[in-house]
């Protein structure tokens, strides 16, 4: 069973990943040509090159926060109904009594409300973690000197294993079976 949530967390963690990092960075290129077409399009020197680099830099981290919420809705939806090494994840449908096959977005809302809090909690529990960590035992001096929105992803991949496996438990919607 361990070798299920490894692999669906894999699978996850880079629908996850690929879907928020390109979502990013096209809203970050397109608020970037549209900067650069509202300035009068100036000739493309390395300077302006690397002034709009750095433009679109700035602007993907910011997208990246937003699209990450949109990743997480979206994938979520493709853990249920992939059977793998012998197990699936099932979702129940407002009766109890039968599994939705084929599971929209708004069959989802209510599971991802409960494990985005579970997502949330986890992911707290991490950054407390770390800050004890960083205060006794590294040589920072601050003690958000190394949050930043990559570390808060990594929390994020680690959490979504944890819940996972708490999935089941934590929202009676969902049910792992063998298939």
């Amino acid at each position: 069973m361990s070798k299920f949530f490894l692999l669906l967390w894999l699978k996850w963690a880079i629908r996850l990943t690929l879907c928020s990092t390109s979502l990013a960075l096209f809203f970050s290129s397109l608020l970037t040509l549209f900067l650069y077409f509202y300035q009068g399009a100036p000739e493309l020197t390395s300077d302006v090159g690397m002034a709009l680099f750095e433009i679109s830099k700035f602007w993907f981290v910011i997208f990246w926060s937003f699209t990450i919420l949109i990743a997480l809705f979206r994938s979520l939806k493709y853990l249920f109904n992939s059977c793998i090494n012998g197990f699936e994840l099932k979702l129940l449908s407002c009766d109890g009594a039968n599994y939705i096959e084929q599971i929209g977005y708004g069959d989802l809302v209510k599971v991802w409300r409960k494990w985005l809090m579970l997502l949330i909690w986890l992911v707290s529990a991490f950054v407390i973690f770390s800050l004890v960590y960083t205060y006794m035992l590294s040589s920072y001096s601050g003690l958000f000197e190394w949050f930043d929105i990559y570390t808060l992803y990594i929390f994020i991949l680690i959490s979504g294993y944890i819940s996972f496996i708490l999935m089941s438990s934590r929202c009676k919607k969902v049910k792992l079976r063998s298939c």
